[in-house]
């Protein structure tokens, strides 16, 4: 019988090390990889082709929705779950519009993780407590289509560009981890700021935390 091939992608180790032994007590599953940064996260997948990708929110270099975007793009029939600490209305509709299938708050590891893998493992959607109850809010507000993902008006590369910038990249760190020039990556910056409205730095750090695009 085939193995469910799991991928952890966390910053923490400590997060990490509380996820295995959760998944080990499950006959069947294994844990394929480990990243702890977003990039590495999609490459690994990519290369490694997991059956679900756990997936936390904050994470250097990508976050967690533009990650969900890339792996879904290239490999659809790959399960993306969420596990975060963050939870928001508007968050858990840029994640279910990138394409994630669960979201489990890590407060809930212990009770709703396995069960989140199983739904997921029969590609059925699984949502933690507090998720459903911010998808039932909106199904009782009379919501028939999820919210735009990119309300801002970003596309998902000047996202990645507003992440790199509030961790304290320079332009010319934005175009080697990018592969664009030093100029593109310039004039993607002035572009952000003009669509944000936002003439100090410091209020793209912060839309940044706000958007949990970088952790405060």
């Amino acid at each position: 019988m085939k193995k469910t091939r799991i991928l952890i992608a966390d910053d923490h180790e400590i997060v990490r090390r509380g996820i295995l032994p959760l998944i080990a007590s499950e006959w069947g599953w294994e844990v394929c990889g480990e990243a702890v940064e977003g990039r590495q996260a999609v490459s690994m997948a990519l290369e490694l082709k997991p059956d679900i990708v756990i997936v936390d929110i904050s994470m250097p270099e990508l976050g967690g929705v533009e990650v969900t975007r890339q792996i879904k793009r290239d490999l659809p029939e790959t399960e993306v779950l969420v596990f975060s600490g963050h939870e928001s209305e508007s968050l858990v509709h840029q994640l279910f519009a990138a394409g994630a299938r669960g979201f489990v708050m890590k407060s809930d590891a212990a009770q709703q993780l396995i069960p989140a893998i199983k739904a997921l493992c029969s590609h059925q959607p699984f949502f933690g407590t507090r998720v459903a109850g911010i998808v039932f809010d909106q199904y009782l507000n009379g919501a028939t289509q999820p919210k735009r993902a990119e309300p801002d008006g970003l596309t998902p590369r000047e996202r990645e560009i507003v992440q790199l910038l509030a961790e304290g990249k320079s332009n010319k760190d934005v175009a080697a981890t990018l592969g664009i020039s030093v100029k593109t990556a310039e004039t993607h910056r002035a572009a952000i700021m003009r669509k944000l409205g936002f003439e100090a730095f410091s209020e793209l750090v912060r839309y940044a935390v706000r958007n949990h695009l970088v952790q405060p």
